[in-house]
């Protein structure tokens, strides 16, 4: 026996598909929702809605499992039948974490959960604490970036379904590796988003970059905000996901009372307390407002942490010059806004800003350094180059080093994205597989009109829709511990350890914190209590004097040591000094 919930104001009737047989629901209820409860119905069974005269049967929008893809009937799924090993599991503070972004189908040759399961302690031996999943929610087709996803209950079958999924998590917990999951609240794919036939899941009232924003505010808004914190509830309850990071949350309309962030954040800190461990829940904003962490009790959104590309562009400006005139880059390209991004987050929290022509941001004021995730790689800004080229295929080794080491030894929470950590030669291209040519053909034409802007030309795009550039993309394991590769995956590991093993290192106090450059020399001397993070970016040797006790922990290059009270870096390279315990 199984009771079929289904909410669905915008009907005037619909009836449940349980193999040939059509079960007619009772409804709506005041708030729009339907009922039947069919006495033969059990887990394993397909079933679908139809839906007034319309013939079609559409998936449940709420589907915890489409078995054979978006389009075809929904499958009833016991989320109580796997066996968990993770009971006595509680993940890592987020002021201690180690987050490497990861998209499921390109990590491993296999391209699935299991695949990646295999891979896990490579993690383990680098000093990972999370793993983030790119978007796993069921989308069109069997390859994809994931944020088209149209059955947000379900999990991608091309990956191994949700069972996959809970054995991927086990295994990360099992393994002393949390799990954060990328979801997507801001939009749905183009293709499979049946949701739309039952109720007013998105508005005309508000617009976004994929069309008509979802409703969180309007007529209905009650029911897909719950929706949609459900679903929140679901990947940390019933699969154990250990947080969520909300897909550019600059994308939310939403002029309630109580903005949705403010109600997950709300409904996430009472699960927390309900199941006794940690949950967390990041956001992607570019909007620079403090606001989006601020805690609850202070009136803020209470999200645990954003994304701060401010770091991103004012670094990668300055290893790639060439750069600093294209599109948003436009407002970087100085030693001042790397600092200014270490010491206040916010390169613009006030200021104005010539790419979007206009004052920008708010200062932070006084939040730990810890609500910030710092990156300079992650899935956008190497999957939206045109060739998807990596950092170091863009700036070399020695400046690759660099960037690595600042990014581990910055204030904010160190994020890697896949493969980063021992320069990966495959890129990480966009890739599709969009079933209706017109829709392929606009999405390639799309890229390469968004490419206009930063200078490519049309013929350096891959067609996303080509499977080779989804092959291409996967990581080549056989190249991990050779050479180069293997000399940085060291490099980064014991960046990872230094950091985990220094108290200065993992201090959020911004007050903590001193930056000095020379904008004229290219050089910066970072000194966070005992730790001073010396590096050099210019064309010249530079000279740092060095505090007596302290001693060389480590040098992106055999050609720096410690003589006479001072560190001399050439040019492209980076040192770290201490006068920690060791």
């Amino acid at each position: 026996m199984h009771e079929f919930v289904v909410w669905a104001p915008n009907v005037k009737k619909i009836a449940v598909k349980l193999g040939d047989t059509l079960h007619a629901m009772s409804g709506p209820d005041e708030c729009g929702y339907w009922r039947a409860t069919v006495a033969d119905a059990e887990y394993g069974n397909d079933y679908a809605f139809v839906l007034d005269d319309d013939p079609k049967p559409y998936p449940d929008p709420r589907s915890q499992w489409q078995p054979n893809g978006v389009h075809a009937a929904s499958r009833l799924y016991d989320q109580k039948n796997f066996v968990w090993n993770d009971h006595a599991w509680q993940g890592p503070p987020l002021s201690s974490a180690i987050i490497y972004e990861m998209h499921l189908g390109t990590f491993s040759p296999e391209g699935t959960f299991d695949g990646a399961i295999q891979r896990l302690d490579h993690l383990v031996e680098l000093g990972i604490t999370h793993v983030e999943l790119m978007p796993i929610a069921a989308f069109a087709g069997d390859r994809g970036w994931g944020y088209d996803g149209v059955a947000l209950f379900a999990v991608q079958e091309s990956y191994g379904g949700p069972e996959a999924l809970k054995r991927f998590v086990d295994a990360c917990h099992c393994k002393g590796i949390g799990v954060l999951l990328d979801v997507v609240y801001n939009h749905f794919g183009p293709v499979g988003a049946y949701a739309m036939k039952f109720g007013p899941y998105l508005t005309d009232r508000h617009r976004t970059p994929w069309g008509n924003a979802v409703n969180f505010d309007g007529m209905g808004s009650d029911e897909v905000r719950r929706y949609f914190c459900d679903n929140a509830l679901m990947w940390m309850c019933d699969f154990h996901i250990d947080g969520l990071r909300l897909d550019a949350v600059h994308e939310f309309f939403d002029r309630s009372a109580v903005h949705i962030m403010e109600q997950l954040s709300a409904e996430v800190e009472v699960m927390a307390a309900t199941l006794g461990r940690r949950l967390l829940l990041i956001a992607e904003s570019d909007l620079n407002d403090p606001k989006v962490v601020t805690p609850l009790e202070a009136g803020g959104y209470g999200m645990d942490a954003q994304w701060s590309d401010d770091f991103h562009h004012a670094l990668f400006t300055l290893l790639h010059l060439e750069e600093k005139s294209r599109g948003y880059y436009a407002d970087y390209s100085s030693l001042e806004a790397l600092a200014k991004s270490l010491t206040k987050i916010f390169v613009y929290d006030g200021e104005y800003s010539k790419a979007r022509k206009r004052k920008h941001g708010r200062p932070i004021s006084g939040l730990s350094a810890h609500h910030f995730i710092i990156f300079i790689q992650n899935h956008d800004q190497v999957g939206n180059r045109a060739t998807g080229d990596r950092l170091q295929q863009i700036v070399g080794m020695e400046k690759s080093k660099v960037a690595l080491a600042l990014v581990l030894t910055s204030p904010g929470i160190p994020m890697l994205f896949q493969g980063e950590e021992h320069a990966a030669t495959t890129p990480f291209l966009y890739f599709a597989d969009h079933e209706d040519p017109e829709m392929a053909k606009m999405v390639a034409e799309g890229r390469r009109r968004d490419f206009g802007a930063f200078g490519y030309d049309r013929d350096q795009i891959s067609d996303p829709e080509n499977r080779k550039t989804f092959e291409r993309s996967k990581l080549n394991w056989d190249e991990v511990h050779e050479g180069e590769h293997g000399e940085l995956l060291e490099w980064c590991r014991k960046l990872i350890h230094l950091r985990r093993t220094s108290p200065a290192l993992n201090d959020g106090d911004m007050g903590h914190i001193k930056v000095d450059f020379s904008e004229e020399k290219r050089w910066l001397a970072i000194k966070r209590g005992l730790v001073h993070v010396l590096c050099n970016l210019g064309s010249e040797d530079a000279s740092f004097d060095v505090p007596p006790g302290h001693a060389l922990l480590l040098a992106s290059s055999s050609k720096i040591g410690l003589i006479g009270g001072k560190v001399t870096l050439p040019p492209d390279s980076l040192a770290i000094v201490s006068g920690e315990a060791t």
